[in-house]
Parts: C-alpha cells; structure tokens; sequence
C-alpha cells in the first residue's frame, strides 16, 4: 500500500519505546512517513490512561485531525484502547481501536484488513515472559527507550494500568541484549531502561542488576539510565554499582505518592514514610551527586490540608532534586473513585501549584551545587541558537556553539543556572 502514515504518542517512556516499534515496522516496508498535521491517510495514536487528562488528550487530537482532514483514518491503540474500547469505537474518524497485546502487529492488521475494515481488537493480556521482533530505532531522538518489562501486579488504589496493561511479565533476557546492541550500533549511545515496573525484571533466574551489568559490555553504548522505578523494589546492590565508575547514569525517580501514612495506606501503596526515607538518604549518601525525582499525586480522596502538608514538608526536606506532580482524577477500573470524600478542582489546583513552585526551587538548588564543575554532556539538539544536551545525573546544560554537537559526549564547564537547565562552555 501506498499510504501515509503519521504516528503521535501520549504517556510513558514505555509508550515511546512501543511507538517507535510500530513506526519502524512501517518504515521497514517503505511506507511514507509524514506528520500528523500533513493530511495522512493513517493516524497511529499510542493513548494513556493514568489520568483523565489523557482521556481528553486523545479526543481533543481526534479533533484536530479531522478538522485537518476527514478522511484521515485513525487508530487507538494501547492502554486507552484496552480499557475504553467501545467508547473509542464510537468516536468519529475511528477506525481500529487495538489494545496492548497487539498493537505492535498494527502494520499486519493494516496489511491483512485494509483501511474499509473497522476493527476492535482488545483480548486479554497473556502474561507470560515476552520477544520483540522490532529494534525500536528512532531517528528523531539521541537517546532510546528500551523495553525489558510490562505489566504490573501491585494495584494501588488509585491506578488501573494493571488492567490496561495486564499482570507483570519480563522480556527473553537474550532479546534485550539483542535489541541493545543494534540501537548502540544505529547511534543511540544512551538507552534508558522502560517499563511498567522495571524493577520485577524477571526471567529464569536474570534480574534488572543481570540487565545493568551486561549493557556494560557493549562498546557503543556510552550511557544506561534506570527510568522510574518502584521504592519497594530497587535492590540495595544497585546502590553500590550506580556509584562506581560505568555507564549506569547516577539518577534514580522513585514515585512516593503522598508523604502521609494514612493516604499511603489508602493508596495500597506498600511501604512506610520512614522506610521510604531512609532509602532515599541512603542513595543520597552512597552515590555521589546522584539526582534523585519522584512522582506525587495531588487530591487523593479524603487527602486533608494537614495531610498535604505532611507530604509537602517530606519533599522539601528530602534530597529531591524534582517532582512531577498529578493532580488526582477517578480511573473507571481504580479502586479509589469510590472513596469520599472527593477533595475540590480548585483546592487540588492550589497544592499543585504549590508543590510545583517548590519543585522549581529544589532544582535550582540542586544545580548551584554544579556552578564551576566540568562535567560530560550528550547532545541532543540545537534549539534557539543553543546546543542541548543531559549529564549522567539529569542536568540540562546548553552551551553557544558553531560546531555540530549532535549526539556526542563532550566536556563542559557549567557556568550558571538559567530556568531549568544550566548553562555552560565547551571545557
């Protein structure tokens, strides 16, 4: 088929390591590659849905596309597929709603069926240990997501990514090795390990520290970064080899959800305030300059002022560097839309923002400590005039260059904090 297919991915990093999957497999039969806002004839849209805001992401893009175009054909595929299928199905310009097992086939199902054939394709997740034929290279990006994990069995109140995504299931170890090795060689020297709960990996007797130390034999690979990882499940041996001289990144984003004990109670989440404290200062005091971010939700039900306050003191007294903040919202198959009391839009908006302010400062913060260090940046991009790139521990530098510094490691003096990022000269 002669078609134009244009691909457009909400969420996760794991999302990101599927789209480019799926982008690949089309770009492997030659099929026209195009921007979703240039009339293609295909939408391939990977949805989330850990919040409503993803719900309204996805709807308000359908918008846009058939505004731009009502013959553009579009497919919904991943976790809002899964468990919204019907709803989808309904919505105009929809034309395949596909859920996780198979919405890596998608280029198969378009082969087989055509573009005349509506399709709902949504069976239950198998949940056993998984390959993947693909390598996920992606052209428009320096550093790649690579996919050793999906699916989760912890089932916090709050969340449904268990039923979108399904129990928790490890890749062929062999497989990530194999998939590693063809992204370093395309020129993807950084690759940042995804899934849902990477820190479960487990196949045969391989775990996540098996994963870690045999991307260290891979001569390409400059970098490997841990991508968010639950604080019940991070090894302490992780510790130990993020702090010795390789290519594991010094960084760790630990979601903590609340920093109260009651609402971590209610949230299912199964670990203590104190518990959690301590590991975050221990990986503060075994690696240095390691930076640390985690995630927070903002409104949980019932979630008073005192309790808010709780969770804002315990984030500005840890060693945080960042948090990302998400504001609370109902998911139909979550435990939690049951609970009461529901805390108002306009109080959650407030929190919010002013856990965001703090996260503002804590970052400032954290990167004064580098004013006059040298330190190895992997560019990524030239934007206003400035070349961008990220050091092993998640700063954002940007330096004034004429040289092409995509996708090289080079040395730089970091000379002072600008917004969120620093800014410094080649060394």
């Amino acid at each position: 088929m002669n078609l134009r297919i244009a691909f457009y991915t909400f969420g996760c990093r794991l999302n990101q390591a599927e789209t480019s999957i799926i982008r690949r497999s089309f770009e492997e039969k030659s099929y026209n590659l195009v921007d979703f806002r240039d009339n293609p004839d295909v939408v391939v849209v990977n949805t989330c849905t850990v919040t409503e805001n993803g719900d309204v992401d996805t709807r308000r893009l359908l918008n846009k596309i058939n505004r731009r175009n009502h013959k553009t054909k579009v497919a919904l595929v991943g976790c809002q597929a899964q468990v919204q299928r019907e709803k989808l199905m309904k919505l105009p310009g929809v034309n395949w709603v596909i859920g996780n097992e198979h919405k890596l086939n998608f280029l198969k199902i378009l082969e087989k069926d055509g573009l005349d054939t509506p399709q709902l394709i949504t069976p239950p997740i198998k949940r056993e240990s998984f390959s993947l034929d693909i390598a996920g290279i992606d052209p428009q990006h320096t550093r790649a997501n690579l996919k050793i994990q999906d699916g989760c069995n912890f089932f916090c109140s709050f969340c449904e990514i268990p039923y979108a995504r399904g129990r928790a299931r490890s890749r062929r170890f062999d497989d990530i090795l194999k998939e590693a090795d063809i992204l370093a060689a395309a020129g993807h020297h950084e690759l940042i390990l995804t899934g849902i709960n990477i820190g479960t990996y487990a196949f045969e007797d391989k775990t996540i520290l098996d994963v870690i130390s045999s991307l260290e034999n891979i001569d390409d690979l400059w970098r490997s970064r841990i991508s968010s990882i639950e604080p019940t499940t991070i090894p302490v041996d992780l510790l130990q080899k993020m702090g010795e001289k390789n290519k594991l990144c010094r960084y760790l984003h630990i979601p903590v959800q609340s920093g109260n004990e009651a609402v971590l109670q209610k949230m299912n989440r199964n670990y203590s305030i104190l518990q959690f404290e301590d590991f975050l200062k221990l990986a503060h005091d075994s690696v240095p300059d390691i930076c640390l971010g985690t995630d927070v939700i903002v409104g949980f039900p019932g979630e008073t002022g005192e309790q808010f306050d709780e969770t804002y003191d315990l984030l500005g007294h840890l060693p945080f560097a960042y948090f990302h903040v998400f504001s609370y919202s109902d998911r139909e198959h979550s435990k939690s839309r049951k609970y009461l009391p529901k805390v108002p839009i306009d109080i959650i908006k407030l929190r919010s923002r002013r856990l965001r302010d703090l996260s503002i400062r804590k970052r400032n913060y954290y990167y004064q400590k580098f004013i006059g260090e040298e330190v190895n940046v992997l560019f990524e991009q030239k934007k206003n005039g400035l070349w961008t790139g990220l050091t092993d521990n998640y700063i954002r530098v940007k330096v004034k260059s004429e040289l092409d510094l995509q996708n090289q490691m080079i040395p730089v003096k970091l000379e002072m904090v600008e917004k969120q990022a620093m800014v410094g000269m080649l060394a």
